[in-house]
């Protein structure tokens, strides 16, 4: 199956979706921490890690960065891949709210989506069956002027 992800001028949709993948769970105790799902390499030659947020035990959104491309991949990964799942993962370019998606059911990941970020500030996050973690105004590079 070929994967893609979608470059769009953010609306509504992506305001709601950003605002769901922001919620955080509320308990007694917080649960111990887990091991990340290990980043694939999908993105791609060139692209390496510059942050990473667990999404509950079910995985670990990554967001990577190619300073050739100037680009920002996002990938959205299970802990275990199984049966297909609701799977999410999105990065948004925050001064123009333009954003790459991909939403889908998936057995081991979703993504890798590409947006070009150089200099920008960036918001982004994933979804694993109902698990939603996301981070705002992140890996802001120098904007030259």
């Amino acid at each position: 199956m070929e994967r893609r992800g979608y470059i769009r001028v953010a609306g509504a949709a992506v305001a709601l979706a950003a605002g769901g993948v922001m919620a955080t769970a509320t308990g007694a105790a917080a649960a111990p921490p887990t091991a990340a799902a290990a980043y694939n390499k999908v993105c791609g030659p060139g692209y390496k890690v510059v942050n990473q947020i667990d999404i509950g035990k079910a995985g670990t959104s990554y967001l990577t960065y190619s300073s050739v491309t100037g680009k920002n991949c996002a990938v959205t990964i299970r802990t275990t891949a199984g049966p297909a799942v609701h799977m999410y993962v999105w990065v948004q370019r925050d001064d123009t709210r333009d954003y790459a998606d991909d939403d889908g059911s998936y057995r081991s990941y979703a993504g890798p989506v590409y947006l070009d970020a150089r200099g920008y500030c960036v918001s982004w996050g994933g979804v694993i069956a109902g698990e939603s973690a996301g981070r705002s105004g992140t890996n802001c590079g120098r904007i030259a002027r």
